[in-house]
């Protein structure tokens, strides 16, 4: 029985296995830089070590920097939370990645966001019913996804919507989100132990 199982959350990845490639150590087998890097995160908004946090500590340094962006891009930011949350999903989705889906898409219909919208990114397909400020972060974040970058149109809109710092933010959020997406894909880290949230499929065809 894996790790994933034990812990009744959701393993990553579609593949034959589902086994962590890096589960957290036990702290006695941490090293003090690790230790060092656990403790700030604990003592920090987050209280715990979850999610992207656990593979990372494998490198403590990067751990501790990647985890104060995610501190300002979640907690510091101008963006309101149906945005943010919504634009999360985006990414979780077409990585996807359970640990964000699961934690993030309760959060979005928490903020607003229509749950058929939640429904239709699950399943693959663009987000529907969405307010007009909505649609336009799920709109930018997913060409972004696509195309490494946004025609002028959809950054007009952005800047309309959120100003140019706005969608400075948009941008760097998205990023952050894949990096950590991507971070828990290699480590085959699961999803939250007891998620609300059902678990992602793979994408159809």
């Amino acid at each position: 029985m894996n790790q994933a199982t034990e812990l009744n959350a959701t393993a990553q990845g579609f593949g034959a296995s589902a086994s962590q490639r890096l589960p957290i150590p036990d702290r006695e087998a941490m090293s003090e830089a690790q230790r060092a890097a656990a403790d700030s995160i604990i003592n920090g908004p987050r209280k715990a070590i979850f999610g992207p946090f656990i593979p990372l500590l494998q490198t403590p340094a990067l751990m501790e920097r990647i985890g104060k962006t995610g501190e300002a891009l979640r907690f510091e930011g101008k963006l309101t939370d149906n945005i943010r949350e919504l634009a999360i999903c985006v990414v979780a989705r077409e990585t996807g990645n359970q640990f964000e889906w699961q934690t993030h898409a309760p959060l979005a219909i928490k903020a607003g966001v229509p749950e058929q919208a939640i429904a239709a990114l699950a399943a693959g397909r663009r987000p529907r019913g969405l307010a007009a400020e909505e649609a336009c972060a799920a709109d930018f974040v997913a060409e972004l996804m696509l195309r490494h970058g946004v025609s002028d149109e959809t950054y007009a809109e952005a800047v309309a919507c959120f100003g140019q710092d706005g969608a400075v933010e948009l941008t760097a959020l998205a990023g952050y989100f894949v990096m950590v997406c991507w971070v828990m894909n290699v480590g085959r880290t699961p999803g939250p132990a007891n998620a609300a949230a059902p678990g992602l499929h793979a994408f159809p065809g």
